[in-house]
């Protein structure tokens, strides 16, 4: 992995990554960035592991690679690597970890971000979803997951509705499922946070707020 690192400008990682189309498009984008795909689930990224390692000529990207691991238990490998890491409409135990139901997938997913670097979710949930223990309303969801992650060092920076443009560029299955529908209570939000030298917390007013509101 070390090797594979030094190649490339810098390292994002897309926690959660399902079938994967969101690190193919990340890494079409970006060719001097490594992208990086986690999930439990080695089935479900199979195929947009086959097409990342095609040759160039027939549409291969050496820039992408997929990692078989869950999210609260990352390769020791990647701790710290990531000046961005990124969950795209989680469900779920990593739904269900954003939002502070479970610590050991908000320390695993912490534990990737370099100092300095970002975590960016977008998330969607909706009251018919039925979801028990995860908030629908933008200022509670922020808060939700700023104090999920704040052991781990981050400290939210900004929560806004997401703009069609951020959702459609994500190239993910459920965002080709919302951006026809969109509907009036599935707002999707784009929660950031940062990490920080040591455990200072980050001040200011957006904290906290869905200033899109």
């Amino acid at each position: 992995m070390a090797e594979l690192v030094a190649r490339h400008a810098r390292v994002t990682i897309d926690v959660g990554t399902g079938d994967g189309r969101a690190v193919l498009a990340a890494a079409a984008r970006e060719p001097t960035t490594l992208v990086l795909g986690l999930d439990a689930n080695a089935a479900a990224m199979a195929e947009a592991s086959r097409r990342a390692t095609r040759p160039a000529r027939k549409g291969g990207l050496g820039n992408a690679r997929f990692v078989l691991a869950a999210a609260e238990a990352p390769p020791s490998e990647l701790a710290g690597l990531a000046e961005r890491v990124t969950i795209l409409f989680p469900w779920g135990s990593l739904l269900r970890g954003c939002v502070g139901g479970d610590a050991a997938v908000a320390a695993g997913v912490a534990g990737l971000v370099a100092t300095g670097g970002t975590l960016d979710l977008l998330l969607a949930p909706a009251q018919r979803d039925g979801l028990e223990g995860v908030p629908i309303d933008a200022g509670a969801l922020a808060s939700a997951v700023a104090r999920a992650f704040d052991t781990g060092g981050l400290g939210l920076v900004e929560s806004r509705p997401a703009t069609e443009e951020e959702v459609h560029a994500t190239r993910s299955s459920w965002a080709r499922r919302l951006l026809p529908r969109r509907e009036a209570e599935r707002r999707v939000m784009l929660v950031r946070l940062v990490k920080l030298d040591g455990r200072d917390s980050v001040g200011g007013p957006e904290i906290g707020t869905d200033r899109g509101s």
